[in-house]
């Protein structure tokens, strides 16, 4: 059965909201990217998630809420470095990762003692958690590893007849995923850089941890491959480092728009090098290149600044082993 469609008015968010207190799977719109949420606490609603996606178990979700109060009722403790980032933060693009409660399925958290938690400003997103009274626990509405959807098309284009329902809300404002720092004690640690730039949360906290390695993801995106499109991706410092007999037959991602001969598609990033338009157009340029004949795609690099850090991020676990 197809998918259904609906307009994020207030009827078809409560419909939404229904549909997640009773156990479905709904797609929505963040500021970030679109996520497939259900409800935090029904087990059996999140093993859904992990069969849509086919996602697999050891990988956890992260879970949204409204505020602080909510993410209190779910940590146990939530730390004070957490509070911190909370209240200068939330809502928008950050998830913490603190202690979990008990009341936290196991599921949701592959089994890990910490829970990632994150409080969207979108106000669909927001209306939708309201309405359905529960925690949503949503990852990227994609199939694993695959390209993070920024409108209700591109999440139709790989789960339609997986999911339940999707609230088209249009395309995505910063269009790469949530910061996601970790918060157990000590030094927070940086375990996946995202839309809210890592320098604007060291000029809160102080430095974080850059380097945090763990043996098992302790959130998404931590795994070495991911993000990917569906033909190989090379990342080079710039395209014009791809000889011309490598060109034919291939596509070009560029970071900002520019003349370049020889390939079979181009696309850019960006108009002039900003950054916010970067990430916006990071995960629809690609999957427009990946839908082209081309065999191969060859991108190249972005500054590690601000949200750079981010696109940088997801084009190296993108790119395919040389």
């Amino acid at each position: 059965m197809k998918t259904a469609v609906l307009v994020p008015d207030a009827a078809g968010v409560e419909r939404a909201a229904a549909v997640i207190r009773g156990g479905g799977l709904v797609a929505f719109p963040t500021e970030t990217v679109y996520g497939l949420g259900a409800d935090a606490l029904n087990p059996s609603a999140v093993a859904r998630i992990f069969a849509a996606k086919d996602r697999p178990a050891f990988d956890p979700l992260i879970v949204h809420v409204l505020d602080a109060a909510d993410a209190a009722r779910l940590a146990d403790p939530l730390p004070e470095s957490a509070r911190r980032l909370i209240a200068a933060f939330w809502p928008g693009p950050l998830t913490v990762v603190v202690p979990k409660s008990p009341s936290v399925p196991g599921i949701v958290t592959a089994g890990l003692s910490t829970v990632a938690l994150r409080s969207p400003a979108h106000s669909v997103a927001r209306a939708l958690i309201n309405s359905a009274a529960v925690p949503v626990a949503a990852p990227s509405a994609n199939r694993f590893s695959r390209i993070s959807p920024t409108s209700a098309h591109a999440v139709l284009e790989q789960l339609d007849g997986r999911i339940d329902l999707v609230l088209d809300a249009g395309p995505t404002d910063i269009g790469v995923e949530s910061t996601i720092v970790l918060c157990t004690g000590g030094r927070p640690a940086l375990l996946r850089a995202g839309g809210l730039p890592v320098e604007d949360i060291q000029s809160l906290v102080g430095p974080l941890d850059l380097k945090h390695r763990s043996p098992m993801p302790q959130a998404p995106g931590g795994l070495p491959r991911h993000y990917a499109p569906s033909v190989p991706l090379f990342l080079h410092e710039t395209v014009d480092d791809v000889p011309p007999e490598e060109r034919s037959g291939t596509a070009a991602l560029l970071f900002t728009a520019r003349p370049v001969e020889g390939f079979l598609a181009v696309e850019h990033l960006s108009d002039d090098g900003d950054l916010a338009q970067a990430a916006s157009r990071l995960f629809p340029a690609l999957s427009h290149l990946e839908k082209t004949p081309a065999r191969a795609i060859h991108a190249e690099s972005v500054p590690q600044v601000g949200l750079g850090r981010a696109i940088m991020e997801r084009l190296l676990k993108a790119a395919s082993p040389e």
